[in-house]
């Protein structure tokens, strides 16, 4: 069996807790749809990178980040009672568009097959008529 490190364990429960958290926030600016892509807690547990994703514009985002920043230190009192630690990690949250690039991506992918897909029954129906 594979030997992980403590952070290696902690790190999906950091995750899930802040996302269980972030979700009982009440505040307009944090939208209902919004995923807790990671939680990068460090060796000395004593902070935490955790990335936010959600599908809104530029502006939109850049309020959720700052409502989340303003309640950084709320989530870490909730996250020290639901964790058992005797440090609980300082909270940093980070935009992550991966989500965002990824649906892009798979969208010019649609695209690009679609139109290969056409022009293939283009040719064939050229061969059709000679």
């Amino acid at each position: 069996m594979a030997d992980f490190s403590r952070t290696d364990r902690l790190s999906p429960q950091v995750r899930s807790q802040v996302y269980e958290i972030i979700k009982g926030l009440k505040d307009p600016r944090i939208p209902e749809v919004f995923t807790v892509t990671y939680a990068n807690v460090t060796n000395d547990l004593r902070y935490a990178r955790v990335g936010i994703s959600a599908m809104l514009d530029e502006k939109a985002q850049r309020d959720m980040m700052k409502a989340l920043k303003g309640a950084a230190g709320f989530i870490r009192r909730e996250l020290g009672s639901r964790i058992d630690l005797r440090y609980t990690p300082e909270i940093t949250f980070e935009l992550d568009n991966s989500i965002e690039r990824s649906v892009r991506i798979q969208s010019t992918l649609n695209t690009i097959t679609r139109e290969l897909e056409e022009a293939d029954l283009r040719d064939r129906e050229e061969g059709d008529d000679e």
